[in-house]
């Protein structure tokens, strides 16, 4: 385990572009103007300062399993939550759901999934468990593995439930790593050749590079939980437990 000097900390911690929400402010607006009650309880739990040290933030790591990735058309067949923080990961608290989707389940989605047809036939919609999903969440800051996903499905699952979307803060660990391997300068040989070597930012080579163990991927508890190991070996690795929150969300 290593820290960054504070040079090196505030060029990986703060990329060229990036701006950080103000989330604090941003909840509060969404709380008075929020109709629905479970949606409006969520916001006014707030959420920390911007300036909280994310040793000091309560997290909660979020994996989806959907029919496809198009949030317009698609849905949420699988929610997984792990409560975590810098510290422990406390599996004891994780939630898991199977959910009956209100779009088709294509056989090639039950291919990468392995959530079945007969399985969401008897499972309930994002209805029935939608106050106690958001009462987990409430208060938190919500880590995944590619915001494009979580936010988005959730987003569009809601408006067409509820007739109103969802904002929510998001670490996420695939960014991340963005910022790290998707700026480093090409070796001499590729700036020859004209090639630019990608490095993989999906989950598993992620964690990889870690050291953290492999686990099967596509199911959502355990991506939440690969997910919340992944932001602990990051944080430990490239920043220190002081680091604001406020450079790690999005």
């Amino acid at each position: 385990m290593f820290y960054l000097s504070k040079k090196q900390l505030k060029e990986e911690e703060l990329p060229a572009g990036h701006r950080s929400p103000d989330w604090p402010s941003r909840l509060a607006q969404l709380a008075e103007q929020a109709r629905n009650p479970s949606l409006k309880a969520f916001y006014e739990a707030g959420v920390v300062a911007a300036n909280t040290p994310i040793s000091e933030v309560p997290l909660v790591a979020m994996d989806f399993e959907t029919t496809g990735i198009d949030a317009s058309r698609d849905e949420i067949v699988s929610i997984g939550l792990v409560s975590m923080s810098l510290e422990r990961i406390r599996m004891s608290e994780s939630q898991h759901w199977i959910l009956k989707p209100r779009a088709d389940l294509r056989d090639e989605s039950v291919v990468i999934h392995g959530i079945t047809h007969s399985e969401v036939e008897s499972a309930p919609d994002l209805t029935r468990i939608r106050e106690q999903l958001l009462e987990t969440l409430a208060g938190r800051v919500v880590v995944v593995h590619h915001k494009g996903i979580e936010r988005k499905f959730l987003d569009a699952a809601l408006k067409r439930r509820i007739g109103e979307g969802i904002e929510f803060p998001c670490i996420d660990t695939m960014e991340l790593e963005a910022r790290l391997h998707r700026r480093k300068p090409s070796g001499l040989i590729d700036k020859l050749f004209g090639q630019k070597p990608r490095v993989s930012i999906r989950l598993p080579e992620s964690r990889e590079r870690y050291h953290l163990p492999h686990y099967p991927a596509h199911n959502a508890l355990t991506d939440a939980l690969s997910c919340a190991e992944l932001l602990q070996a990051q944080v430990a690795h490239r920043f220190s437990p002081d680091t604001p929150v406020s450079t790690l969300w999005s």
